[in-house]
């Protein structure tokens, strides 16, 4: 059964202005450690891939709050949801702390899907009870 969908069109440009006024704080407020490291090697190479690597985090991180039906408040928070790739490169979320125990509490699986072209990061996620 269906627990709740969210989705989220995040404008690019809004991201690099956010980087630009704050630098790395803003990078470290929005992504987890690991993807934190993976922002930072895409940015190196090209610039334009570090934003656009954090502008679908952020995407994905708000739509994943909206299927929860949280926003961002706790247990939700920025650096406790985690977008990985699986060994198939498909994207999944990894949760941490008080916001994993809620969720597994819950028996609620994520499904996500994300996407971006040049001006436009957006993410589909839905969140499906198991029980």
């Amino acid at each position: 059964m269906i627990y709740g969908i969210g989705t989220d069109i995040c404008d690019v440009r809004r991201i690099a202005r956010a980087v630009e006024r704050h630098g790395d704080r803003f990078a470290l407020k929005i992504l987890a450690e690991g993807e934190f490291a993976t922002y930072r090697s895409r940015s190196e190479r090209v610039c334009e891939r570090g934003i656009r690597f954090l502008a679908t985090r952020f995407s994905v991180k708000e739509a994943f709050s909206k299927a929860i039906g949280m926003g961002m408040r706790m247990p939700m928070w920025w650096t406790r949801c985690e977008v990985v790739k699986l060994a198939s490169g498909q994207p999944t979320i990894k949760l941490h702390g008080d916001l994993l125990k809620w969720f597994e509490e819950k028996g609620l699986q994520a499904h996500v899907s994300l996407s971006d072209e040049s001006d436009y990061a957006t993410s589909y996620v839905i969140v499906e009870d198991k029980k």
